[in-house]
């Protein structure tokens, strides 16, 4: 059983024979939207993406038979939000097992290269197909999450916050020109991690970690899709899965300067949450590849 699909409402399924059968009737009520992509080889392939409430909902794949019948290899939920969180260039690849695909994602304000799960695979097999641009002009992410927790935030003033954001612009410049070979900018960035890592050692030995450490974006465990992440909560809305009747959270959060909805059931979460607090958890990251019509 997928280890996300409780996220979007579905935390009394607890066993694969549960989920197969609900999985079974939603195919059924959704075949008739199935996108098919015939390959090159002859293989048919099939998805459909199955909206079980505002914006969730799951998507299912496989291939199609020499009956014609839709046989079902793979499953995922999805949650989607067309705010484009991120317009760098993107690289998509196809898993070696699989017809699965994942994109990679350059962005400096990260720090590392981001790898999510693409949820309109479809699409951009169908693209491939038929020779379109597969270039994304932008990517929309989405986090989901199992162990979330509510933290207070960083007490700063308008000042702290102006010098803050003056010194990341300085540092994004700083890491663009490292990209491009500017040895002066290698050792400044050198010198300041170093200035950084003294500050820390010092501040950490009467000072919580999470008072220091106003947000994060890091790999997770050996899976290349999961990350710990901190940021700053910016929206709060609530969504319900119509099957279930589930309640689940929606939030809009800032780490490392970049925006992203991170999704969570309303009984997996701990704390309180309101605007200017923080979101700490465990995240699966998928995304949605944005094309040119």
């Amino acid at each position: 059983m997928h280890r996300y699909f409780r996220t979007i409402g579905f935390s009394e399924y607890h066993n694969e024979e549960e989920v197969r059968h609900l999985l079974d009737v939603v195919q059924q009520q959704n075949e008739p939207r199935a996108m098919i992509i015939n390959r090159s080889n002859g293989d048919r392939l099939w998805e459909i993406r199955a909206e079980l409430g505002p914006g969730l909902g799951v998507i299912l794949s496989g291939y199609v038979n020499h009956l014609g019948q839709l046989v079902r290899e793979r499953y995922m939920p999805f949650f989607e939000e067309m705010e484009l969180t991120s317009d760098v260039y993107c690289s998509i690849q196809r898993h070696v097992d699989n017809n699965v695909f994942s994109g990679l994602l350059d962005d400096i304000r990260v720090g590392i290269s981001l790898i999510f799960r693409l949820t309109n695979a479809g699409e951009y097999m169908q693209r491939r197909q038929r020779s379109q641009n597969l270039n994304p002009r932008g990517v929309s992410l989405t986090a989901f999450s199992r162990d979330g927790k509510i933290l207070l935030p960083i007490k700063k003033d308008a000042k702290m916050r102006e010098k803050a954001r003056v010194a990341d612009q300085n540092r994004e410049k700083l890491i663009e020109a490292a990209r491009h070979g500017d040895e002066s900018a290698i050792e400044a960035l050198n010198n300041e991690d170093m200035g950084m890592y003294n500050s820390l050692t010092r501040r950490m030995m009467k000072e919580d970690i999470y008072s220091i450490v106003e947000s994060c974006f890091m790999p997770q465990g050996i899976e290349c899709d999961i990350y710990q992440i901190i940021g700053d909560i910016l929206e709060i809305s609530t969504r319900r899965n119509l099957l279930t009747g589930e309640d689940i959270w929606d939030f809009l959060i800032q780490t490392n300067d970049l925006p992203i909805h991170v999704v969570t059931n309303q009984i997996d979460l701990q704390g309180e949450p309101e605007v200017g607090r923080r979101f700490k958890g465990t995240v699966w990251i998928q995304g949605k590849a944005l094309f040119e019509n």
